[in-house]
């Protein structure tokens, strides 16, 4: 018996049989016990006639005894007629009550046929359901490995038939998005060279020209992956949305990165580098981002970004301008140790928790206009290198710049700090320096108070 068979038949056999019928059948009625009834019937007749005939008529002579004998005579056959008729009315009931009793089984063993073949039906359609879904598994699993197995090709059309599989069988199968947004991720974090220029040129030798072509083709197959992660990630493409997932891009090689209106859950970017400009404008992350010790070659634009969690920066570097205008930080905020090579737009910025600049160089221009701040701002040994702007900026908790140095334009028109201001060691041009002190119709804005 097969395995399917044997389910089939336990099943079968675990239904109950049919409950006996209410109307029990009644005992067979014998042809010994017919006999004794006529018999029965007889001798009454017999001897009501016999009672009527001699005992009742005696001292009666003439018509009165004719009479009276025919008189007992129809009583006797009047009583072997009704005792008959009592015996017909009970084989009528008898026959009537079988037949109930049959009707009442017959339908008992067809509701009981009906549950039956209910169950089979039911075991057989559960059995057809695990084979559907067991081949639906098998088949993910087969053009998922298959898939995989394209991506580590040597040759690059093959690595992207395997992307644009996976992406097909992700859009297919819902519950494999996730598993394959990693897969995605962990194919972009693997080590990749960018393509040298010198490996083209005049006396390059034939494996170095080898070697970019090879490098040139798996910078195709990289800007892919990282166009399939954005297409799917925003909320826009509607059903091609994959929803909130999360992101591992730890220490990738990322190319003109950009995920622009994207909607995603939690994203780790540590330590990776940026190559080319990075776009992440009206991007919401609805859990922790991650940025610590990212190199962002070119700009990094963040403006209208939207951090639900904690946004790590820490140890950050930005080659170029790093736009963060309209954004807004509803966790804490890490810059602590980044480096702003370029401009550090913050306009509008609104930080709802805890934001540290700690130890952060701008080495450029830095903008913090009408930013909220409205736990602590932590700017201790932050180093101003170029101008500083805080107009209109409000500090409501703790405002920290200790040990901060502004070696050029310090501006703090329109501030506003209602908690604690620490400025202890901090300096512009030398000088002691406090923002608090500056007011909005100063000459000197920015000079020491």
């Amino acid at each position: 018996m097969t395995d399917d068979a044997r389910p089939a038949a336990a099943s079968t056999s675990s239904v109950p049989g049919p409950a006996l019928s209410s109307a029990k059948r009644l005992p067979e009625l014998t042809r010994a016990a017919m006999w004794w009834t006529a018999i029965v019937i007889a001798v009454l007749t017999a001897g009501a006639v016999t009672v009527l005939w001699w005992p009742a008529t005696a001292g009666l002579t003439g018509a009165d005894l004719v009479k009276a004998r025919l008189d007992a005579l129809k009583i006797g056959l009047s009583i072997g007629v009704g005792s008959g008729g009592v015996v017909a009315l009970y084989l009528a009931w008898r026959r009537q009550h079988s037949t109930e009793a049959d009707l009442d089984n017959r339908e008992r063993a067809l509701a009981h046929q009906q549950d039956v073949a209910a169950t089979t039906q039911a075991h057989q359609e559960l059995v057809a359901a695990d084979a559907r879904a067991d081949a639906t598994e098998r088949r993910i699993t087969e053009l998922y490995l298959k898939a995989v197995e394209q991506l580590g090709s040597d040759k690059a059309p093959v690595r992207l038939g395997g992307l644009y599989a996976l992406e097909r069988l992700g859009q297919d199968n819902e519950t494999q998005r996730q598993t394959i947004v990693n897969v995605f991720c962990a194919y972009l974090r693997m080590p990749y060279d960018l393509p040298s220029e010198k490996d083209r040129e005049d006396g390059a030798s034939a494996e170095q020209r080898e070697l970019y072509r090879e490098r040139l083709q798996e910078r195709e197959v990289r800007l892919t992956a990282q166009r399939l992660l954005k297409d799917h990630l925003d909320p826009a493409r509607g059903i091609a949305y994959w929803g909130e997932l999360d992101l591992d891009l730890t220490g990738a090689q990322l190319i003109d990165f950009t995920l622009a209106q994207a909607r995603i859950g939690s994203s780790d970017f540590r330590q990776a580098t940026f190559t080319g400009d990075a776009g992440f404008a009206e991007v919401t992350f609805t859990g922790d981002a991650g940025f610590a010790e990212v190199t962002f070659t070119g700009d990094a634009g963040f403006a209208e970004v939207t951090f639900t969690g904690d946004a790590d920066f820490v140890d950050a570097t930005f080659t170029g301008d790093a736009w963060f205008v309209d954004a807004t930080f509803t966790g804490d905020t890490w810059f602590s140790g980044a480096t702003f090579t370029g401009d550090a737009w913050f306009n509008v910025v609104t930080f709802a928790r805890g934001a540290w600049f700690g130890g952060v160089t701008f080495t450029s221009g830095a903008w913090f206009t009408v930013v909220t701040f409205t736990g602590t701002a932590g700017f201790s040994a932050a180093t101003f290198a170029g101008d500083a702007w805080f107009l209109g900026a409000t500090f409501t908790g703790v405002a920290e710049f200790i040990n901060a140095t502004f070696t050029s334009v310090a501006e703090f028109s329109g501030a506003t700090f209602t908690g604690d201001v620490r400025s202890a060691g901090a300096m512009l041009d030398t000088k002691p320096f406090r923002p608090e002190s500056v007011s909005d119709d100063s000459d000197d804005l920015g000079q020491p108070g």
